[in-house]
């Protein structure tokens, strides 16, 4: 009798190690997401910050210029502003098709690994 039940009993013992097996693939899985995902987000953090400083300077030398040019700073300032409203409000009507498409499709891949080979 101890013969027909040692095949079974390796057959548990190897099911078990294979859900434990297929648990440690999923934490990794996981893992390598939440990485490749928290490195992504910190590069384009960089990226966003380095391009508002350069932005910024940018702006500033816009109202020097246009200030010297009109005769008033606080003129040029208001002209700048008036002209990142109005790329604010294109940015905002073409959210949907700039912005969203691209975090979908990041995370997508990030996460399901699509695209991966």
């Amino acid at each position: 009798m101890a013969e027909f039940t040692k095949p079974i009993e390796n057959l548990v013992s190897d099911a078990s190690d294979y859900v434990d097996l297929k648990i440690d693939e999923v934490k990794l899985k996981g893992i390598k997401g939440l990485s490749l995902g928290l490195g992504h987000l910190l590069a384009m953090i960089l990226v966003l910050f380095s391009f508002s400083v350069v932005l910024l300077a940018l702006a500033f030398g816009c109202i020097m210029l246009l200030g010297q040019w009109i005769g008033s700073y606080a003129g040029g300032a208001f002209i700048m502003a008036g002209v990142f409203l109005i790329i604010t409000l294109v940015l905002l009507s073409l959210r949907a098709k700039l912005f969203t498409g691209s975090f979908v499709r990041l995370f997508s891949e990030l996460f399901f690994g699509e695209g991966e080979e």
